[in-house]
């Protein structure tokens, strides 16, 4: 799709594939109210603005869209609209031992009974020990600090998104 399509969409469509794209209704309905854009650099800076000045709750919302890293089945049940994008951006997890594996879900586990959420990676290009790892490094942070860098995991994954649909 292009940048031109893009802007001439009904709202009803430019939700939808906004949505892909962020799941949080507030960001979704902040980057209604920007369009048309100009050039790419445009919609990505507004995607970024809009972004940060949404709601915690927002940010919630949005890694509910996401499954967790190396969760094959829900990618296939519960995010069929994203499922080609996840399984791209999670393809390290495709080559990952099952000693990796079982530590990804062990730490998945333990990162949302600790704060909440699941764990938000931009797992773009990342092997499933890197995200471990990243994990790992990740579960000790207070939970004040963790949403933040959460928050901006979440926004690299809509950049990289809205990158997808106008390619």
């Amino acid at each position: 799709m292009t940048l031109e399509n893009l802007n001439t969409l009904s709202k009803t469509l430019l939700e939808e594939e906004l949505s892909r794209c962020c799941g949080a209704r507030e960001w979704v309905n902040g980057m209604l109210e920007k369009f048309p854009f100009s050039s790419h650099e445009d919609l990505y800076r507004s995607a970024d603005e809009v972004w940060e000045c949404c709601s915690q709750d927002a940010w919630l919302e949005a890694f509910t869209h996401h499954p967790k890293i190396g969760d094959i089945k829900s990618l296939e049940k519960k995010f069929a609209s994203t499922a080609t994008w996840s399984e791209g951006e999670q393809k390290g997890v495709n080559t990952a031992t099952q000693a990796t594996l079982q530590a990804l879900a062990q730490g998945n586990t333990d990162y949302e009974n600790k704060f909440g959420y699941i764990f938000i990676v931009c797992a773009t290009g990342k092997s499933a020990q890197e995200m471990l790892a990243l994990l790992q490094a990740r579960l000790p942070n207070d939970p004040k600090d963790e949403i933040h860098i959460a928050m901006k995991e979440q926004q690299k994954i809509t950049k990289i998104r809205l990158e997808k649909l106008l390619s």
